[in-house]
């Protein structure tokens, strides 16, 4: 069958959308990508919400603007992973996690089945809602790993950066810290919000990095927690770099080469053997080059994924396991207690018809790049996904 995933990162930079053709091959799921793009992020819905009124508001226009994404690109389901707005964590535990983007606008835009608030489900288990892409890596690079006689870390670099490890101990996954995160917030002060990232890594190319701002920055006690653990927004912002460096005097680029550096230094601890990144970080020349200093770095692009589109084919492949009734989660990743699947589902146009689940589990995950599924069919018909789960 054919899906349309859909999120907006942490850096709310734009709108990811990618369309898949996903079978099941016994245990294995056959993902082919059919496109991807990138679609402007509305900049009024930047502002973080401070009433319900604003919460409301925010939740339909994110819905809308996922709508009006969707709706012009064909496929039998939509699965949104939504724009989080907060991750609640307390002693290093999460105790709640919210995403907004209501999918009935994406249902009534397209007239497809949508499934949505995928995180939620591994919480109330017991997990940390992230990193979800674990659930991808583990699947896709198991193989890849064992070829290779050494362990494979899928990473991430999105305003937080995560990672995936596989080895034949298992697969753990977590939040490193941050990625583009304080660098962003830092441009955004810095230029007086005329810019919102350090484009190509412009400033931080010209600066030092400063050594108190970067032990400072390196002293915080998240980076010692054991995993699984998950971080966001709500603790690396700016008002968080305000108390790092206060009473510090720092130019531009000194700032920024530091972030920087925090960012390939908190990653690179936590990696060994083949790292095979994707994210908007990938995209800034001065980390990548920092990066790979540290560690056997590739992208996911190399192993027939586009590392720009990861997090949206992530997406998809969350919304078909869950359409299969399969478990879309990680639990020695998460800390959940045990698989699940995940998410809601919001029905299109026509009566929800899913597929009988699948009955066997599903241990690997292959990127076709020769699509054999021909599920396109008019935009807005729903499909029962049952003829075309299956090869």
């Amino acid at each position: 069958m054919r899906v349309i995933g859909l999120i907006s990162g942490t850096s709310m930079d734009a709108i990811d959308v990618a369309v898949a053709d996903l079978s099941l091959d016994g245990p294995t799921v056959v993902l082919t990508p059919v496109e991807h793009a990138e679609h402007p992020f509305p900049e009024e819905l930047r502002r973080p919400p401070t009433s319900a009124a604003d919460l409301c508001v925010l939740d339909t226009r994110l819905g809308q603007a996922f709508a009006d994404v969707a709706a012009r690109y064909r496929g039998d389901l939509v699965s949104s992973l939504g724009q989080t707005v907060h991750h609640w964590v307390e002693d290093g535990r999460c105790l709640g996690t919210l995403q907004l983007g209501q999918p009935a606008w994406i249902a009534e835009a397209t007239g497809l089945p949508v499934v949505a608030d995928l995180r939620v489900r591994d919480v109330a288990a017991g997990g940390q809602g992230a990193p979800l892409a674990s659930t991808l890596d583990a699947l896709w690079l198991a193989g890849f790993a064992e070829r290779e006689g050494r362990p494979a870390v899928a990473l991430n670099i999105g305003g937080i950066a995560n990672i995936t490890k596989i080895s034949p101990e298992g697969v753990i996954a977590y939040d490193t810290g941050p990625g583009n995160a304080l660098m962003d917030a830092a441009m955004t002060v810095l230029s007086g919000g005329l810019r919102t990232q350090d484009t190509d890594g412009e400033f931080a190319r010209r600066g030092q990095v400063h050594a108190e701002l970067l032990d400072r920055l390196l002293a915080d006690p998240y980076y010692a927690r054991s995993a699984p653990k998950s971080t966001g927004k709500e603790h690396f912002n700016r008002a968080y770099l305000d108390r790092v460096a206060e009473g510090l005097t720092i130019q531009a680029e000194d700032f920024l080469a530091t972030l920087t550096e925090l960012t390939v230094r908190t990653i690179a601890a936590e990696c060994e053997g083949t790292v095979i990144g994707s994210g908007g970080g990938m995209r800034n020349p001065v980390l990548v080059e920092s990066l790979a200093r540290h560690a056997d770095l590739r992208t996911s692009d190399e192993l027939g994924l586009p590392a720009a589109a990861k997090e949206a084919y992530l997406a998809a492949l969350l919304g078909f396991l869950t359409w299969h009734g399969l478990p879309a989660n990680v639990p020695s990743a998460t800390g959940a207690a045990g698989p699940r699947p995940l998410g809601s589902i919001t029905p299109g146009r026509y009566p929800l018809r899913l597929p009988e689940p699948a009955l066997t589990a599903v241990t690997a995950l292959t990127i076709s790049t020769t699509s054999t599924i021909s599920t396109m069919g008019r935009r807005g018909r729903q499909s029962d996904g049952g003829d075309h789960a299956r090869t």
